[in-house]
């Protein structure tokens, strides 16, 4: 599959997501959240820039201080953005970047709202950030490197925004094990977190090859366990974490090959340092 149809994809369908057109999970978006591992005070704190896309909380364990600049990748509607910027302060900063604009105008709105003048919005691809070498503090990133055609070109990029010693945490959809054929090819899995995943071996074999050191990953949620969590109801109805729903019902044996989807997935934590 050709990186622009999947860059062209993934940009019409989290747009529908910000004109509320679209869903994310089909759990309300704070229970997704609180499933994948966000507090009742950083919900509160989110409010409405919470839409339920995460899988995973980047924020947990990271050391953000005051002062701080903090970089986050595919920011959406700002939901870390502002969680960050609650940790840094009127002295920090934080820089996301986002490809959509629907995702931008929503967010830059809730930027105003909350008065949050040391946010700033940025359009841009993670490939390719309009951000300057080494300004950054601290990048994070919550399911969106998946959805990225050119995974090494983001931890490049990663690598070169960072000062030097400066973090990064994200949050992201792994493989344990090749996902079924049949699904690895639906576009509608790439949009849905599933499909771009990388190998979890592949994945921390790019970050290194970046530059990136000291590479943890102090987290790991089985893609069955996800399901359990965020569609009780059948994962064959809601087969992503992430905004989409795998057209499976067209495919041959569908709950078998969800199924082992479901059993090659993992959300993650990534945690390292330049």
């Amino acid at each position: 599959m050709k990186p622009e149809t999947i860059t062209n994809a993934v940009e019409e369908h989290y747009a529908a997501v910000a004109r509320g057109e679209a869903s994310a999970c089909g759990a309300p978006a704070e229970d997704v959240a609180r499933a994948v591992g966000y507090s009742e005070e950083e919900l509160a704190l989110a409010g409405d820039a919470n839409l339920g896309l995460g899988c995973g909380n980047p924020l947990a364990l990271t050391e953000l201080k005051p002062g701080m600049t903090v970089l986050d990748l595919g920011a959406g509607a700002g939901f870390d953005a502002f969680l960050a910027w609650n940790r840094v302060g009127p002295t920090g900063r934080v820089i996301g970047v986002d490809m959509t604009d629907d995702m931008l105008a929503l967010a830059r709105a809730n930027a105003e709202k909350r008065g949050a003048t040391n946010v700033e919005f940025r359009k841009g691809q993670i490939e390719q950030l309009p951000v300057e070498s080494g300004t950054v503090d601290y990048v994070i990133s919550n399911c969106v490197i998946n959805l990225s055609p050119d995974k090494p070109a983001v931890f490049r990029e990663i690598a070169r925004v960072l000062k030097p010693g400066g973090q990064f945490a994200v949050s992201d959809i792994v493989l344990l094990k090749p996902l079924p054929e049949e699904v690895a090819s639906d576009i509608s899995a790439f949009v849905g977190c599933i499909a771009g995943a990388s190998l979890l071996t592949e994945y921390l074999s790019i970050a290194a090859a970046a530059g990136l050191r000291d590479l943890t990953v102090p987290r790991i949620a089985l893609g069955r366990d996800m399901v359990k969590l965020l569609a009780p109801e059948g994962f064959h109805k809601k087969a992503s974490c992430c905004g989409s729903t795998v057209s499976v019902a067209s495919l041959k044996n569908p709950d078998d090959l969800v199924q082992q989807a479901a059993e090659a997935l993992a959300s993650i934590k990534l945690h390292g340092r330049k």
